[in-house]
């Protein structure tokens, strides 16, 4: 096959892609769903419990999953209308199996929030720290409070499923000697005595939580844009696309990329942007952007809620 042959075969999987996209965004595209809901992976009292509770407000109906990837398949069955799942965190960067699993699922993202987190060292009331053999906590929390755990060698670091099913297993284990790291909440709600409060290496240590739907929202006031998409390997392709993103003075605020499963060496990227999808011209730069690359998806537009102005 010809080179032109094989270009001219490309150009029309991008006219394809491009209808497909359209189509489906236009299907798929609901209204705000009252009284929702909400899903989050942990046990009450978990980070992630905080942040719906935060997004959708303290009466919310939320349910706590064992994995990440149980609440997807709530969405998928219809069994709750949005998952609130940490994807990014200050300290420890991205996490990565949500990206993963929004690509699996093609889910969608219709809002964000961020909470800030304190870990506290708890145990059985009346516990001292000398008792202490065992620490547990998710593999992230314990990651995050390494500083403080390097001043107890001889502790066990055992990473759990979530930080608030720590605080639940150390007070069902009834054992001093096992100790828990997870939020000030967690230890109200399991009866635990906070022996070290704050242990967190990183005091402004946040974590942003996205609120994940499966069927695309736009909501009032959005100006983010989420899309994904991959990349052939020629020189400069990266380059060609943030170049559009320049010329049309659009703030890049975050670039992920993760590798795709049976293409070794191969990545899809993500990319955050400020913007509206209605905005004039936006429909254009999408379609750009789609011409330039493979497998285009747009994931959302919400309202950013980061905390600072971008």
């Amino acid at each position: 096959m010809s080179a032109k042959t094989r270009r001219l075969l490309q150009i029309e999987q991008q006219i394809q892609e491009l209808l497909e996209e359209k189509m489906r965004l236009k299907q798929e595209i609901r209204e705000i769903v009252s009284d929702p809901r909400v899903v989050y992976q942990g046990e009450p009292g978990a980070y992630s419990e905080m942040a719906a509770r935060k997004f959708f407000g303290n009466e919310v109906q939320t349910k706590g999953l064992y994995q990440f990837e149980d609440t997807f398949e709530a969405l998928k069955k219809g069994e709750a209308d949005y998952a609130v799942l940490p994807i990014e965190n200050s300290s420890t960067g991205a996490i990565r199996q949500v990206y993963d699993l929004l690509i699996k699922y093609e889910c969608y993202m219709v809002g964000e929030t961020t909470v800030t987190i304190e870990h506290n060292l708890m145990a059985l009331p009346g516990t001292r720290i000398e008792q202490i053999e065992s620490v547990y906590s998710h593999e992230q929390g314990l990651f995050q409070c390494e500083r403080y755990l390097n001043n107890f060698p001889h502790w066990k670091r055992i990473p759990a499923a979530d930080t608030a099913g720590s605080a639940k297993m150390v007070a069902e284990k009834k054992d001093p000697t096992k100790a828990a790291i997870c939020s000030a909440r967690a230890a109200e709600l399991y009866g635990l005595e906070i022996l070290a409060p704050s242990i967190q290496s990183n005091k402004l240590n946040t974590t942003r939580f996205v609120v994940v739907s499966p069927l695309m929202e736009l909501r009032e006031n959005r100006d983010k844009i989420c899309l994904s998409f991959t990349l052939r390997h020629e020189s400069g392709s990266l380059h060609q696309v943030l170049t559009i993103f320049a010329n049309h003075e659009l703030n890049l605020v975050r670039i992920e990329s993760r590798p795709i499963q049976k293409r070794n060496w191969e990545y899809m990227f993500f990319i955050e942007l400020t913007g509206n999808l209605t905005d004039p011209g936006m429909e254009d730069i999408m379609d750009s952007i789609r011409n330039m690359t493979s497998d285009f998806r747009i994931f959302g537009n919400f309202k950013a809620n980061l905390g600072y102005q971008q």
